[in-house]
């Protein structure tokens, strides 16, 4: 019998994005569902009882909630191709270290850059430059964070990479010329199909932003 395999989501998520470039690496067919996050459906509260929330990877039957989850539950699933997780447990347990700062960090510390105002906006701008920087820093010289082929880190980062533009607008500086390995990194991921064809638009995903501001009276 062929897997069934469906993902509630919501184009603009990050989170979403992660689980997208999984299957896709993967070369997994899917059902792709968009919720409407201000009035989710029955299957998504269903699927997701305790949080609520997309993306949820629902495979014959049985739902997946939170992204990085998500992500290990296809790359163990779907072992015969394309690895995501490295096989060495150190190695592996270190990725997860990192995808896991990406989600603490980044996103907590971007959130700040395009809802706050003000000095709260600037704390976050600094400290979201520091974080990348540490990453880059874990980047090294290597052509994705797992070595030579896109992995792990990468899916739970690069998702990322389309608010770069909200970032710098709003608050106002370019992550390029702070990082520009990362951003050159971002641009090898975006060469991948996998990749490219889950990823949104930068300016689509800024639009977005400006009009839930607008929305929320943040200007």
């Amino acid at each position: 019998m062929a897997d069934e395999v469906v993902l509630l989501d919501f184009w603009a998520s990050p989170f979403g994005m992660r689980v997208r470039i999984a299957l896709a690496e993967k070369g997994i067919n899917y059902e792709y569902k968009e919720e409407d996050l201000r009035n989710k459906s029955p299957l998504l509260l269903q699927s997701n009882p305790v949080h609520k929330k997309i993306p949820v990877l629902i495979h014959n039957g049985k739902p997946i909630a939170e992204s990085l989850i998500a992500v290990q539950y296809i790359d163990e699933v779907w072992n015969d191709a394309s690895p995501l997780l490295p096989s060495d447990p150190y190695q592996r347990a270190q990725a997860r270290f990192w995808a896991d700062y990406v989600d603490k960090k980044i996103y907590e510390i971007g959130r700040n850059i395009i809802w706050k105002k003000n000095e709260e906006r600037e704390a976050a701008k600094k400290e979201f430059i520091d974080c990348l920087k540490l990453l880059e820093e874990q980047l090294g010289d290597k052509t994705y964070f797992g070595g030579d082929k896109l992995g792990y880190v990468d899916i739970a980062l690069v998702p990322f990479y389309t608010w770069f533009k909200g970032y710098e607008t709003l608050g106002n500086f370019n992550i390029e010329s702070e990082c520009p390995k990362l951003i050159a990194w971002a641009k090898r991921c975006l060469q991948k199909e996998s990749v490219s064809k889950s990823l949104h638009d930068q300016d689509k995903i800024y639009e977005s932003i400006v009009e839930i501001r607008k929305k929320l009276g943040i200007e």
